[in-house]
């Protein structure tokens, strides 16, 4: 099961590019979860994925030398995810559907990527950790940051174009 989870169900198996699959396959995940709960719930279940995946992959890599391959996911969902946090908070604070922030839920994809692939500062701090909350903390850091180019997207757009 800790396999299951941590490649997401073989969504990790997918090639080329497993990470991009992973945080693809979080996008509809998190819209089921903010449908069925709004932010609070997608808030909730980040929390619970950062904590299930890091028991996953630590299970998951137990007696490997690559404490972070290719196929686990699972923390790309987490970084995802928290990406998407303030998308979920504008839809609610606006009264709108989430979907109707389409803008964010591209920019929030795109800067979690930009972010997970170049390893800036501390999210390359945290991959060099070469243990197992490295491999979840530098996609949750990533996930920071992407949440807070969302954050300046937002304001840029809301505030100086509109």
């Amino acid at each position: 099961m800790s396999r299951a989870i941590a490649t997401l169900f073989g969504v990790g198996l997918m090639r080329p590019g497993p990470g991009t699959w992973g945080s693809l396959a979080a996008l509809p995940l998190f819209w089921v979860l903010h449908a069925l709960g709004g932010i609070i719930l997608a808030l909730v279940a980040t929390l619970a994925v950062i904590a299930a995946g890091t028991a996953a992959i630590r299970a998951a890599t137990a007696g490997s030398e690559d404490k972070d391959p290719g196929e686990i996911v699972i923390d790309e969902v987490a970084g995802q995810w928290i990406a998407l946090l303030p998308v979920s908070y504008g839809a609610a604070f606006a009264g709108v559907p989430v979907l109707a922030l389409w803008p964010g839920w591209v920019a929030a994809f795109a800067l979690f990527r930009l972010f997970d692939i170049w390893k800036p500062w501390l999210v390359g701090r945290a991959d060099r950790r070469g243990d197992v909350w490295g491999v979840m903390m530098d996609d949750v850091v990533a996930g920071v940051f992407a949440a807070l180019g969302v954050v300046v997207l937002g304001a840029f757009w809301h505030v100086v174009l509109m």
